[in-house]
């Protein structure tokens, strides 16, 4: 079947699905919800049909993701038990990120043996990182004072009894939670900051012995970092059913009516983390030469499989090869990206000035400018490390409201829309880390992109070379 054809199947069966769908919910054709549900089928069909002809991982996680909302919708109790295939690939991702930090970064520091390099790096990464999530708190605040979304709730009743009261942290046990006291207790619990900070002083330590003593365990890494790749790949053939399951669980858990509840907070962040990608993360992709296009193409899988599971951990894996493909070198790969996932969590920073803001609202608590700072800036060092857990940022708002006496009702609210929030905000996550890898890979000077975009390059400069001359 030649391309064009193709694409008229495919698209003849979901224009009909989508205005079908339009007649009936506006009431102004009644459609039987039989017929309904088999143009929607017949549309999943010709998707199936143009991922058999396209061959890419990408294309059926996207596939699989539109199959899994139909199957959640229809059947909503199938959908609530595929979960356990959703976690089966969350397990297996997990698998993978201890192993593979340890493997790149102790190579990445060791294997160059040049430590003021990776001192310079670490400056550079802290100070991008810092400016780019201050850039993302402030945007989130202003969205929040703009929209008023929490103005106006009333408590509903009971709801305070569903949450725990969780214990404010404070700033020692910020510092404390920074330093693993037992590696595998961190590999264990998935704590990425504290296997990095394992990883690095380990590098550094390697970096440091005798030629013999550091070749073992050098090339030791360096099989154990091929290996763990290849293992992801291995891995991501489950990809598209694990995406598919997590969207099944999340539309028959929740229900595709569930976009009517607070549309407001949830419009509020999504229009929030738009104005971010556009006003901060494009410029400064444009400012530092990054190749837009091949950009978009390399992060589209990872993005795609943050965006449904939730969890930027299960795409730091794929955005780490993607990244390394693109042409930063792996040594910076492996130290920017998971340092990154601690240090670089824009989107998450975003939703949590948002939503700290939206409970002091519902609480009817007003807050001064100064009071707005001191809580998103405290929320910026209790969110650090927090990317490999799902939701785990409703935790740090419940330990916020306690540290500033705010009631934690409002957060009840959340829960509603909050793993709709979480897909968005995962998703900015990892587009802004992979973004600070190219970044920090410009600045070094190491930014090798493959052939065919550095020939592209050549010939943009050509180009602008011979308007220049004809002016």
């Amino acid at each position: 079947m030649k391309f064009k054809h193709l694409g008229l199947v495919v698209f003849l069966p979901i224009t009909i699905s989508a205005l079908l769908t339009f007649l009936s919910h506006y009431n102004i054709l009644a459609v039987p919800d039989v017929a309904l549900m088999f143009s929607r089928w017949l549309a999943i069909a010709g998707l199936f049909l143009y991922g058999l002809k396209k061959k890419s991982l990408t294309a059926w996680i996207l596939i699989s993701m539109v199959v899994g909302a139909e199957i959640g919708h229809d059947y909503p109790e199938i959908g609530m038990k595929l979960q356990v295939l959703s976690k089966v690939f969350l397990k297996m991702i997990k698998t993978i990120v201890a192993p593979l930090l340890f493997a790149t970064l102790v190579y990445g520091i060791a294997g160059h043996s040049d430590l003021k390099q990776v001192g310079r790096m670490g400056w550079k990464s802290i100070l991008y990182f810092e400016v780019v999530t201050t850039l993302a708190l402030f945007i989130g605040l202003a969205a929040i004072n703009i929209s008023q979304a929490g103005v106006g709730i009333k408590l509903p009743p009971g709801s305070h009894e569903e949450l725990p009261a969780v214990a404010p942290q404070s700033l020692n046990d910020i510092i404390l939670h920074i330093f693993p006291e037992n590696v595998a207790k961190s590999i264990a619990e998935g704590q990425v900051l504290q296997i990095v900070v394992f990883s690095i002083i380990f590098g550094i330590a390697l970096a440091m012995v005798r030629e013999d003593k550091r070749q073992p365990m050098l090339k030791f890494t360096e099989s154990l970092s091929e290996v763990m790749f290849k293992f992801t790949n291995i891995v991501m053939y489950f990809a598209p059913i694990g995406v598919g399951a997590a969207i099944a669980y999340t539309v028959g858990h929740m229900g595709l009516g569930i976009l009517v509840n607070l549309i407001q907070l949830l419009m509020t962040l999504y229009v929030a983390l738009f104005v971010f990608l556009v006003g901060v993360l494009l410029p400064i992709a444009l400012l530092v030469g990054v190749p837009i296009k091949k950009f978009l193409q390399a992060i589209a899988e990872p993005v795609s499989i943050a965006f449904a599971t939730t969890s930027s951990e299960a795409a730091l894996p794929r955005a780490m090869e993607a990244m390394e493909r693109l042409g930063a070198p792996r040594k910076i790969v492996a130290f920017v990206m998971p340092t990154g996932y601690s240090f670089n969590l824009d989107g998450t920073t975003l939703y949590l000035s948002l939503a700290a803001i939206f409970v002091a609202q519902a609480a009817g608590m007003p807050l001064t400018f100064g009071q707005q700072l001191l809580i998103v800036f405290t929320l910026m060092l209790t969110s650090k490390g927090v990317a490999g857990v799902p939701r785990a940022s409703l935790v740090i708002l419940l330990g916020t409201a306690s540290s500033f006496g705010m009631p934690v009702w409002p957060i009840f609210i959340i829960l509603g829309i909050d793993e709709l929030m979480d897909m968005a905000r995962t998703s900015v996550n990892v587009i802004g880390n992979c973004l600070a890898t190219i970044v920090i890979a410009k600045w070094e000077g190491e930014f090798n992109p493959p052939a065919e975009l550095a020939i592209a390059d050549e010939n943009r400069i050509h180009k602008l070379e011979e308007v220049v001359e004809k002016l």
